[in-house]
């Protein structure tokens, strides 16, 4: 599968070589002209060209950051996705992080959800008294799942990163006294992840435009053609209302105290739908980024 490779400089060619000025001629009897009707030398285009070399020194290599930038692409879900032709389980699975990955997102959540409505329903605790359990069994999961990887000298960086959430949201509720907590941070960071989308669209540089347009070795230049412009804004008002809808569902089972429903809706809306728009986003790509057979017909 190719990778996407950055474009080569175009900064010098035949074409630019033909668009550029002829010579000045030197005009006999001007002041500045050097003995035998020769121009002296220019100063002040030495100093220009000076100041551009520097400012070509200063500026950041454009090869670099596409390279880096589509790197950092390829680690995204969509990066396991874009570029296959057909879509199959195993690649759809290992978009979601891989068997593995799916673990560590689901289970903390489902273990702390299983554990606090047994205590608080079935054995009759106190909402208070069931809360400690069951953020201890949740967060000592997520350390298992994190050892785990550094031992086995796997990708620590989900599993780490999914340690960070649920440490944070247990301490939250710990400080509150109220289960329902553990989930708040979710909130915010589903309102900043649609806000961060709707800000690239005001600015006509849609976020998934521009990781597909590095997947695909596009670069920018979708942008260019319309249909894949409308496409990367598409997909990104769709990923908007993802986030958005995480938000209409869940904030309102918050207010109601209903942690139960919380909690299920939380995972149905995690990575279960987070796989299906990976889908979805997949067919869409596919459609304005034909393979390379139907391209080549």
């Amino acid at each position: 599968m190719q990778r996407p490779q950055a474009a080569d400089d175009p900064g010098h060619d035949e074409r630019a070589d033909a668009a550029a000025p002829p010579p000045a001629r030197a005009t006999p009897g001007r002041a500045d002209d050097g003995p035998a009707g020769q121009p002296t030398h220019d100063l002040s285009a030495d100093a220009n060209a000076g100041g551009d070399d520097a400012g070509a020194a200063g500026r950041p290599d454009s090869a670099d950051f596409a390279s880096q930038f589509a790197a950092a692409a390829e680690k995204s879900g969509l990066g396991a996705l874009a570029r296959e032709e057909k879509l199959d389980a195993r690649d759809l699975v290992a978009a979601v992080g891989g068997v593995r990955g799916i673990l560590e997102a689901l289970l903390p959540g489902l273990v702390f959800l299983v554990t606090y409505s047994v205590l608080t329903s079935v054995v009759g605790q106190d909402p208070q008294a069931a809360l400690v359990p069951a953020l201890a069994a949740s967060v000592g999961l997520a350390v298992v799942f994190t050892v785990v990887r550094i031992a086995t000298k796997g990708q620590p960086t989900q599993a780490i990163a999914g340690l960070i959430g649920v440490i944070a949201s247990a301490g939250l509720a710990l400080w509150t006294g109220d289960a329902r907590d553990n989930y708040v941070l979710g909130f915010f960071t589903n309102a900043a992840y649609a806000v961060a989308l709707f800000i690239s669209i005001l600015v006509r540089w849609p976020a998934v435009g521009l990781v597909v347009g590095f997947l695909m070795g596009d670069g920018t230049a979708w942008r260019a053609d319309r249909r894949r412009y409308r496409a990367a804004q598409f997909l990104t008002l769709v990923w908007i209302g993802f986030f958005i809808a995480r938000l209409v569902v869940q904030v309102p089972l918050y207010l109601a105290d209903n942690v139960e429903a919380l909690g299920v809706t939380r995972l149905l809306m995690g990575v279960p739908l987070y796989a299906l728009l990976l889908v979805f986003t997949w067919l869409v790509v596919r459609a304005v980024y034909p393979s390379r057979t139907h391209a080549s017909e």
